[in-house]
C-alpha cells in the first residue's frame, strides 16, 4: 500500500478515519486464525487503542515532551506551565515517571489521563482563576513530561515507549550536545515517519551555542530529520532560562489546541503505520484456487482410501451372482443362493435395496478394506498438491494457512468416506427386466423337460406294472416324452450359455456405473472435507486483502 502524508494543515476527516479503522476490524476478522498471532499484535493493538481514545475527551490534546537525558525537557514543560511542575536537577535522569499538567477543568481530563496511566498525585491543573483569559490558547491542551528514553532504568524507558504509542502528539526535545545522538535517531524520531504531521522537533538550550554555531547546528539536525524521513516537521529554538525563548513552541501549541484535529492525525498515522506493516500479507490478484487437476487427483486418492476398487469389483461379482440366480437353471438355482452376495460380505447393500438407509446413519457401516500404506500416502501427497496448488500464489502466511486447512478434517475422513460408500446407491436395488424374461424362459424350459421325464416315468411304471402302455406320440423316430426331456435340457443349457456373455458385458456396465456414482460420493467428501475449508482460506484472503485495500485509503 502506499503511503500517504498528510499535512499539518489537512485536516483528518473523522468519518473516513472510522471507516479506515472499521477496515483494520474487517481485516482481523479474516486474518484471525489465519495467519501467526505475532503478525496480527499491532492491528489489534491500533484497532483497541483506537477504539478507547476515540471514546475518550475529543476536546483535550494530548502532547508529550520526549527527550533525553539533560535535553532540559523538564524545564520547558516548567516554562510552559509557568509553574515549577516537573522536578529539575542535576542528578540525572530526573524524570522517573510522568508528569502531566492540564489547561482548563480537571475533571474532563480526568479520564484521558486514567487510560495513559498517569498517576492523581503527578497531575496539575494549570489554568486558574487568576490567569483570566492568559492561559485560554491553550485550554484542552494536556502536557506530558516523559522519563528519559535513555535512562539507565530500563522501566524509564519501558515507560516512555508505552505512552509514546497513546498521545496524540509528541515533541521531541534535543540539546546542542546530543542531537545527533544515534539512539534518538534509529531507535525512535525514524519510527515516526508516519507521524510527521503530530511531530514536532524542538532545540532546547539554544542560548548555549554561539549566535553564529545555531544556523549550522539547525542546518545539521534538518538534514539527520530528513534522513529519517521527517521531512517538513517543525524545527523551532527554545530556551527554558528566557520568558521569549519559548514563544515559537507555545504558538505551535496553541495551533495545535485549536485544531482539535491531533488525536485524528494521530490515530491516522498509526492506520497508516499498521497497514504498511500488514501490506506484505496480501497480494494484488485473487488466488486461482484448486485446478479441476488437483481435485481429479484429490478423487481418485480418496476413492483409493475408502475402498471403491473393492466395492467396485464385488458391484461386478455381485450382479453376475444375482443375475446368475435369477437367469440361471431353476435346478441349480438354490446353490448358487447358498453362495454369499459378495455386497453382503462388505455389508453394502444386498438385495432388496438396503441402500435406502440415510447414509448419516450410517457409521463404520461398511467392511471394505482398510487402506493400505501406499494409499493413505497418495491421499496425503494429493492434499499436499490442493494445498500448493490453492495457496502457490498468496504472500506469505497463507499458504501454512491453506496446508493447515486442508488437512484440518483429516481425522474425520475414514468415517465421511465410509459412509459416502454406504449411502451410496450402487444401481443393483432392482431386477432388470431382462432377468425376468429370461428366468421365464428358463422355468418354460425346465417345465418342458420336467413333463417329458415325468411321461417316461409314468411310461416305465405302466410297463412295470404289467398296465396297457400309454400311446407314445412320435416326432420322427423320437417319442415326444424323450424330445421334451432332452430338448428342455439342452434348452436350457443354451439359454445359459446364450446369457452369459451378456451377463458379463451386463456386470461391467454395471461396474462402470457404481464406480461413478461412488467417484461422485467421494468427490463430495473430498469437497466438504479437503476443498472446502482451503476455499473458506482463500475467501477470507480475499476479504483481508479488500479490507486493507479500503484501510489504505485516505
Amino acid at each position: 500500500m502506499r503511503e500517504a502524508f498528510r499535512g499539518g494543515d489537512q485536516r483528518v476527516d473523522p468519518d473516513l478515519l472510522l471507516a479506515r479503522l472499521d477496515a483494520v476490524r474487517r481485516f482481523l476478522a479474516a486474518a484471525d486464525g489465519r495467519l501467526p498471532d505475532a503478525q496480527l499484535v499491532p492491528a489489534h493493538t491500533l484497532v483497541e487503542r483506537a477504539g478507547t481514545r476515540l471514546a475518550l475527551s475529543r476536546d483535550h490534546t494530548l502532547v508529550a515532551l520526549a527527550g533525553a537525558t539533560g535535553s532540559g525537557k523538564s524545564s520547558l514543560f516548567n516554562a510552559l506551565a509557568r509553574l515549577e511542575l516537573s522536578p529539575v536537577g542535576v542528578r540525572r535522569p530526573t524524570t522517573g515517571v510522568a508528569h502531566a499538567c492540564v489547561w482548563g477543568p480537571p475533571e474532563d481530563a480526568g479520564r484521558l489521563l486514567d487510560w495513559v496511566g498517569v498517576l492523581p498525585r503527578h497531575r496539575f491543573v494549570r489554568e486558574s482563576a487568576l490567569d483570566a483569559d492568559d492561559e485560554a490558547a491553550l485550554r484542552g491542551l494536556v502536557l506530558l513530561d516523559l522519563p528519559d528514553f535513555d535512562s539507565v532504568q530500563r522501566s524509564h524507558r519501558l515507560e516512555v515507549d508505552r505512552l509514546l504509542g497513546l498521545v496524540d502528539q509528541v515533541v521531541w526535545v534535543v540539546d546542542p550536545q546530543k542531537y545527533a545522538d544515534r539512539v534518538i535517531h534509529t531507535s525512535y524520531l525514524r519510527e515516526f515517519h508516519r507521524h510527521r504531521d503530530v511531530t514536532l522537533v524542538v532545540l532546547n538550550q539554544a542560548d548555549r551555542l554561539p549566535p553564529a554555531e545555531l544556523p549550522r547546528v539547525l542546518a545539521d539536525l534538518r538534514r539527520l530529520l530528513d534522513a529519517d524521513g521527517l521531512e517538513g516537521v517543525p524545527l523551532l529554538t527554545t530556551t527554558a532560562t528566557r520568558p521569549d525563548g519559548i514563544t515559537e513552541l507555545r504558538a505551535a501549541l496553541e495551533r495545535t489546541v485549536a485544531e482539535r484535529q491531533a488525536a485524528l492525525r494521530r490515530l491516522a498515522g498509526d492506520v497508516d503505520t499498521v497497514v504498511a506493516g500488514l501490506d506484505e500479507l496480501v497480494g494484488t490478484t485473487r488466488p486461482a484456487g484448486p485446478d479441476d487437476t488437483t481435485a481429479d487427483e484429490l478423487t481418485r486418492a480418496l476413492a483409493g482410501t475408502a475402498g471403491v476398487p473393492a466395492v467396485t469389483e464385488a458391484v461386478e461379482q455381485a450382479y453376475r451372482h444375482r443375475a446368475v440366480a435369477s437367469t440361471g437353471w431353476p435346478l441349480v438355482r438354490g446353490w448358487r443362493r447358498l453362495r454369499p452376495d459378495p455386497l453382503r460380505r462388505l455389508h453394502l447393500p444386498g438385495p432388496g435395496g438396503d441402500s435406502a438407509q440415510p447414509a448419516e446413519s450410517l457409521v463404520a457401516a461398511t467392511s471394505v478394506p482398510d487402506p493400505t500404506a501406499a494409499q493413505r500416502s497418495a491421499l496425503g501427497l494429493a492434499i499436499r498438491a490442493v494445498a500448493d496448488r490453492a495457496g502457490s500464489e498468496l504472500p506469505a502466511g497463507w499458504p501454512t494457512a491453506v496446508t493447515d486447512a486442508a488437512r484440518s478434517r483429516l481425522a474425520d475422513l475414514p468415517d465421511a468416506l465410509d459412509r459416502a460408500v454406504a449411502g451410496t446407491d450402487l444401481g443393483l436395488n432392482h431386477r432388470p427386466l431382462w432377468w425376468r424374461l429370461v428366468g421365464a424362459v428358463q422355468w418354460l424350459v425346465t417345465l418342458t423337460a420336467l413333463a417329458g421325464l415325468g411321461w417316461l416315468v409314468l411310461g416305465y411304471a405302466l410297463r412295470a406294472l404289467g398296465l396297457p402302455e400309454l400311446d407314445t406320440p412320435r416326432v420322427g423316430e423320437v417319442p415326444l416324452p424323450t424330445l421334451l426331456l432332452l430338448g428342455g435340457l439342452l434348452a436350457g443349457l443354451l439359454v445359459a450359455a446364450l446369457t452369459r456373455p451378456v451377463v458379463r458385458w451386463a456386470a461391467a456396465r454395471a461396474r462402470r456405473r457404481a464406480e461413478q456414482r461412488l467417484l461422485t460420493a467421494v468427490s463430495a467428501v473430498g469437497d466438504e472435507y479437503v476443498l472446502a475449508p482451503v476455499r473458506g482460506v482463500l475467501t477470507s484472503y480475499d476479504e483481508a486483502r479488500d479490507a486493507l485495500r479500503d484501510a489504505a485509503r485516505h
